[in-house]
């Protein structure tokens, strides 16, 4: 049995982690770090695992497991793993942004792996060190690398995505808020989101020529969990060639899928799955993207490269059913 670790174990990404290795065929939850939670029972915290009552925090670190989850905050990883060492045998996949671009793969004598297993899969195989994508940075991207990977991203791309107010971490802040979320919807950093810089970095590993804007408008929506993106630029394809284009792209990948049809949120929320609408309207090339933002946009993705690192079926443990109703 793989020995897991998860660092910070009582947020919402942890919570997701736990609820999925519970089930892991091939794993056993070793350890569940968390300083403020220690001696209490996960269940207290994360109270839809109440059947799991052997589980409890603890604030003491086994060095010698086969996988730690880091799910700190951004800035946290680095920090943490300066100040706690691992055994060399140990994978570590890290949540957090700290890792996620080419400066700053190369840390203490790791070398990260961007985990976006669409890109990068045989890579992902042989790392030891894991940078897993951003939740909007993994549906922006699922939409945009077929064209980047036939060179057809010639012109400026125009984000719009909404997410879920899980996307926002567990911490409390003003917009987080039940009454302000609620029946709401407001624009945050836009054209100047974080994820920005890991989504050009991916395109220009398959389109290098790629100079062009992104544009991006990321949203705070009035739901719990999901990612809704759509993406627009000029295409001089067909319909019927650029849904070629994407099924034969994504053609060997379990839980990326291609749809003729309008896509909703409902049909990918509580899986690891991205579900994509191609449509092409007069001269553009129009991409619908949608993920569980807590999933396939962080503890599904992460237990994927887990997966394809120790020579596992890349779906053990992910064959998630959405709630559809």
């Amino acid at each position: 049995m793989i020995q897991i670790g998860i660092i910070g174990s009582g947020g919402y990404v942890a919570g997701e982690l736990i609820r999925c290795l519970v089930y892991h065929p091939n794993v056993q939850l070793n350890f569940l770090y968390s300083t403020s939670q220690a001696g209490r029972k996960v269940a207290e915290i994360h109270e839809d695992l109440f059947s799991a009552d052997n589980l409890v925090f603890t604030a003491v670190i086994n060095p010698n497991v086969d996988v730690v989850f880091l799910c700190l905050g951004h800035g946290n990883s680095s920090k943490f793993l300066v100040e706690n060492s691992f055994s060399d045998k140990t994978v570590i996949i890290d949540m957090s942004n700290d890792f996620r671009l080419d400066k700053d793969a190369n840390f203490q004598g790791k070398d990260f792996v961007y985990g976006l297993v669409e890109l990068n899969q045989s890579k992902i195989k042989k790392a030891k060190y894991i940078a897993n994508p951003g939740c909007f940075a993994t549906a922006i991207q699922l939409g945009l690398l077929p064209l980047a990977k036939a060179g057809l991203l010639n012109d400026d791309i125009h984000v719009n995505a909404i997410t879920g107010s899980t996307g926002a971490g567990q911490s409390l802040r003003a917009t987080s808020h039940f009454t302000w979320r609620n029946n709401n919807v407001s624009i945050y950093k836009a054209f100047k989101h974080q994820h920005l810089n890991e989504i050009g970095e991916s395109i220009l590993s398959l389109q290098k020529e790629f100079k062009q804007d992104i544009n991006f408008i990321p949203v705070r929506g009035d739901f719990t969990r999901g990612i809704f993106a759509s993406m627009y630029t000029k295409s001089e394809m067909s319909e019927e060639e650029l849904m070629d284009l994407y099924s034969n792209f994504y053609q060997n990948n379990k839980f990326t899928f291609i749809s003729n049809k309008t896509i909703n949120l409902k049909q990918v929320v509580h899986t690891n799955n991205c579900l994509i609408q191609v449509q092409k309207i007069e001269n553009k090339v129009l991409i619908t993207s949608v993920i569980d933002n807590l999933l396939k946009g962080a503890a599904g993705q992460a237990i994927q490269n887990m997966n394809l690192i120790f020579g596992l079926e890349e779906n053990t443990g992910l064959n998630l059913k959405a709630s559809y109703h």
